[in-house]
């Protein structure tokens, strides 16, 4: 027996997941699938295509590569709880969706940092560019990501820990979510709450502040280029700040709101964890040239 166990009555969860209607589920499940597949598909065009090796590209495989890792910690068991009609999680496998989730969220927010940056440089010191953004620091960002992410997921775990349980076990969620065992535990968790809402949201306040500032500074030294530069600075910007807005939104409602969870936490915990990655590859692809002639190349080699 473990030590959670012997100081808790409860041992594992009940998820209520998003939907009960049979029909909604099978579409669900469809566009969990194809959620993976695209996030996959940029991921695989980018390491194998040539023609995409600017910093730009490799942070993008990275990002992708996050989004469908992002998407992987909850829809397997989405998909389970779809097909076999389960709705039990246990208290360890709770634990590794709440570190998966903030790891990962806060590994996206770096390397949207460190995309941000990227754009900085090649729009307002292009003739630096590619002194300033080599190689070797493009590869410290991502391992910087790494850290940060895992630093971040720790801290929430050890909020975790430290909850006490004994009796309801009933979450109306479709994922364990640190606010959500908040309200289940039996003990004061105003404070821990409060911490918590601080850590995260906080965070998220700054750095969405910060890049709202960067985007800015950016958009005002374009007035200074010429007309064909300006279309693919604010092609490639425009989304950049889209899927900024989409990751940082939901996040600062979720975290700077009340300590409490309400219907619409369900809905916008949705559009964080499974609606917002699904957009980043079409939003990344839609208008980028050399992405989908990439992709059509890809795809021929396949064919042939």
């Amino acid at each position: 027996m473990d030590v959670f166990s012997l100081s808790n009555n409860v041992t594992e969860f009940v998820l209520l997941g998003l939907t009960q209607n049979p029909h909604v589920q099978k579409i669900l499940f469809i566009v969990f699938l194809f959620i993976f597949l695209s996030n996959l598909l940029i991921v695989t065009t980018i390491s194998l295509s040539p023609t995409l090796s600017a910093p730009m590209y490799f942070f993008l495989t990275y990002l992708a590569l996050i989004d469908a890792s992002f998407t992987s910690v909850t829809t397997p068991k989405l998909i389970i709880d779809l097909l076999f009609q389960r709705t039990t999680i246990s208290w360890g496998g709770c634990l590794t969706q709440i570190f998966l989730e903030h790891f990962l969220a806060a590994s996206e927010i770096i390397v949207l940092i460190a995309m941000a940056y990227d754009r900085y440089v090649a729009i307002c010191k292009p003739l630096h560019y590619t002194t300033i953004m080599r190689q070797g620091l493009c590869q410290l960002l991502v391992v910087v990501a790494w850290v940060g992410g895992i630093l971040h997921a720790t801290v929430q775990i050890l909020f975790t820990m430290d909850l006490t349980f004994c009796g309801p076990n009933v979450i109306d969620h479709f994922m364990c979510d640190f606010f959500s065992l908040l309200e289940l535990a039996c003990s004061d968790t105003f404070r821990l709450g409060v911490v918590v809402a601080a850590n995260s949201g906080g965070m998220c306040l700054l750095i969405f502040s910060m890049l709202l500032i960067s985007y800015t500074v950016i958009l005002s030294s374009l007035k200074s280029h010429g007309s064909e530069e300006k279309r693919k600075a604010l092609s490639t910007c425009g989304a950049h700040f889209t899927v900024v807005v989409l990751f940082f939104l939901p996040c600062v409602f979720t975290y700077m709101g009340p300590v409490a969870t309400y219907p619409v936490d369900k809905l916008v915990a949705m559009f964080f964890a499974i609606l917002t990655p699904m957009l980043n590859p079409i939003i990344y692809t839609v208008r980028n040239t050399e992405v989908k002639n990439a992709m059509r190349s890809l795809m021929k080699k396949t064919v042939t």
